[in-house]
C-alpha cells in the first residue's frame, strides 16, 4: 500500500470511476453509475469476484420493499433503526443507520426490478434482532448465487471488471486522488486515471497485525472470511487524512462446521436447537446473536460446540446449501438416543441427559433458563438428535473510515475528501463498538446500500 505523487504521471487509460473491489459494495457501486450513464470501471484482485459476498448466506435485510408487502409484512424505517440500534446499544451513528434503514427498500426493489435479480423474502424464522421478516436472499440462501446475480447484472450494463488486477499503488496531489496502479500476476503493471474512487475492498480481518491491535480476541479464531481482506482501504484512507471509527467491531460466527468449514444456519438455534460444549452442558444464551456466540464458543474445551437438533430442525437446515454440503460431507451426525448422541459428542451421558432433560422443562415453562433464553416458544427437541461439532469463526470486521450520509469519506474535523467515497467494510458500519452489537446481515445491509449511494454520488 502505496501513495505516490501524481504530478507528471500517465495514465493508460482513465475512468470517471474507479471501483476497487468487486463484491455486492462494489458491484451495486458500479451498476448505480451506470444508471446514471456514467463509466466505472470495476478492480478486483481475484481471478473471478466473490469477496465476502460470495462467502455470506447472501441475506440483505431490508424495510418496506415490495417483497414484503406482496408477504403481508409491515415493516418502517423507524422499526428497522430500532432494531439496529437495540443490537448495538445505541452506539451505532444515527445518521449511518438511518440512511441506509432509509435506502435499503428502494435498493432492494431497484435490484430486483431494473436489475433482474431473483430474491425472495425469507420468512422461515427470524434471525437474532429482527422484529419482523426482511432478509432478502437468492432462493438458495448462498452468497455465491447473490454475486453471481450482480456479475451478471454487471455484465448486461456493459460495466467492466478488471479482475486478477491487484491495486498497490494511490497516485494523489494533496488528498485528491488521480490515479491508481495494479499489479497483475505476471507482474505487468497498469496505470489507470479516475475522476472518483470508490472503495468497496472489505475490511481488514484478513490482517493478522490489525487484528492484534483492534481485535486481539480474535486473533487465534479461525478465519473464514475472505483472504484479500487485508485491510487496504483503511491504509488508504488513513495515509489520506481521512477518520477511522469502531475498529474494534466485528462479525464473527458460533456456528462453522468443524473441520469442514461450512456455515450452519443459526435458524436451527432460533427455533429450538442449543449448542452444548464437549463436555454436554450449554454454556450461553444461544439467541443473544451468532456474531458474539462465537466468542463462547471459542472459550469452550478444545474451542468447539456441538450444535444439536432434531428433524424439526434438521429439515430446516436442509433449506439452505451450505448445510446440505455440510450433510453431504459428513459433518452431521444423527442418533436414536441420548447415550448415542453423548457416544458421538464424547461426553459423559448423564450430564449430557441433564442438559436435555433441563432444555425440555424449560419448554414445557417449569424451569427458568439461567442464561436468559425462553425456550416456549418453540416445540421441545426429540429423538432421534441430529449433532454437528462447530468451532467460531472471524468473518469480516465491521470499523473502518467515517463516512457521510453520501458515502464520502470524511476527515478527523468532519469534513469531505474530496473524491473518495467508500462504503461496505470499507466502511464504519451500522454495528457500535463492539462484536455484541452486530445485528444479522448488517454487513451487506452496508454493503448494498452504501454501495448504491456511492455509485450515485459519484455519477
Amino acid at each position: 500500500m502505496t501513495l505516490r505523487d501524481a504530478a507528471g504521471v500517465s495514465f493508460e487509460i482513465s475512468v470517471p470511476v474507479a471501483i476497487v473491489g468487486a463484491g455486492a459494495c462494489g458491484l451495486t457501486a458500479a451498476l448505480a453509475a451506470a444508471d446514471r450513464g456514467v463509466e466505472a470501471l470495476v478492480i478486483e484482485r481475484d481471478p473471478v469476484p466473490s469477496g465476502s459476498t460470495a462467502l455470506s448466506s447472501g441475506m440483505i435485510p431490508a424495510c418496506g420493499t415490495a417483497l414484503q408487502a406482496a408477504a403481508g409484512v409491515e415493516d418502517s424505517v423507524e422499526l428497522f433503526a430500532g432494531d439496529i440500534q437495540r443490537k448495538a446499544h445505541g452506539r451505532a451513528d444515527l445518521v449511518i443507520v438511518d440512511t441506509v434503514c432509509r435506502e435499503s427498500g428502494p435498493a432492494i426493489d431497484w435490484l430486483v426490478v431494473e436489475h433482474g435479480l431473483d430474491l425472495v423474502l425469507v420468512q422461515d424464522f427470524l434471525y437474532p434482532g429482527h422484529s419482523v421478516a426482511r432478509m432478502h436472499a437468492p432462493p438458495s440462501k448462498t452468497g455465491a448465487e447473490l454475486s453471481g446475480m450482480l456479475q451478471r447484472a454487471a455484465t448486461a450494463k456493459d460495466i467492466d471488471i478488471l479482475t486478477d488486477a491487484v491495486v498497490t499503488v494511490l497516485y494523489v496531489d494533496g488528498d485528491t486522488v488521480h490515479g491508481l496502479e495494479v499489479t497483475r500476476p505476471d507482474g505487468v503493471v497498469e496505470r489507470i486515471g479516475c475522476d472518483v474512487l470508490v472503495l468497496a475492498c472489505n475490511g481488514y480481518a484478513g490482517n493478522r497485525d490489525m487484528l492484534a491491535e483492534h481485535i486481539p480476541e480474535m486473533l487465534e479464531a479461525e478465519f473464514s472470511g475472505h483472504a484479500g481482506n487485508r485491510g487496504d482501504a483503511v491504509k488508504w484512507g488513513r495515509a489520506l487524512g481521512a477518520a477511522v471509527r469502531h475498529m474494534g467491531a466485528y462479525q464473527g460466527h458460533g456456528s462453522v462446521a468443524s473441520p469442514h468449514g461450512a456455515l450452519i444456519t443459526w435458524g436451527i438455534m432460533m427455533e429450538g436447537g442449543i449448542q452444548v460444549n464437549a463436555e454436554g452442558r450449554r454454556f450461553s444464551n444461544e439467541h443473544q446473536g451468532y456474531s458474539e456466540q462465537a466468542v463462547p464458543v471459542l472459550q469452550q474445551p478444545g474451542h468447539i460446540a456441538w450444535d444439536v437438533f432434531d428433524d424439526r430442525l434438521l429439515a430446516l437446515g436442509r433449506g439452505f446449501e451450505d448445510f446440505r454440503d455440510a450433510e453431504q460431507a459428513g459433518a452431521v451426525r444423527t442418533a436414536a438416543d441420548e447415550e448415542e448422541l453423548a457416544r458421538i459428542i464424547g461426553c459423559d451421558a448423564a450430564t449430557l441427559g441433564q442438559t436435555l432433560d433441563g432444555v425440555a422443562a424449560m419448554a414445557r415453562g417449569t424451569a427458568t433458563d439461567p442464561f436468559g433464553r425462553d425456550f416456549t416458544t418453540k416445540p421441545a427437541l426429540v429423538p432421534p438428535y441430529h449433532a454437528i461439532k462447530v468451532t467460531g469463526s472471524l468473518f469480516h470486521t465491521q470499523g473502518g473510515l467515517v463516512i457521510d450520509e453520501k458515502a464520502r469519506v470524511l476527515r478527523e474535523d468532519g469534513t469531505p475528501l474530496p473524491n473518495l467515497y467508500a462504503g461496505g467494510g470499507a466502511a464504519c458500519g451500522v454495528s457500535g463498538p463492539t462484536v455484541d452489537g452486530y445485528l444479522s446481515g448488517n454487513g451487506l445491509l452496508t454493503a448494498v446500500t452504501l454501495g448504491r449511494i456511492a455509485g450515485r454520488e459519484a455519477g
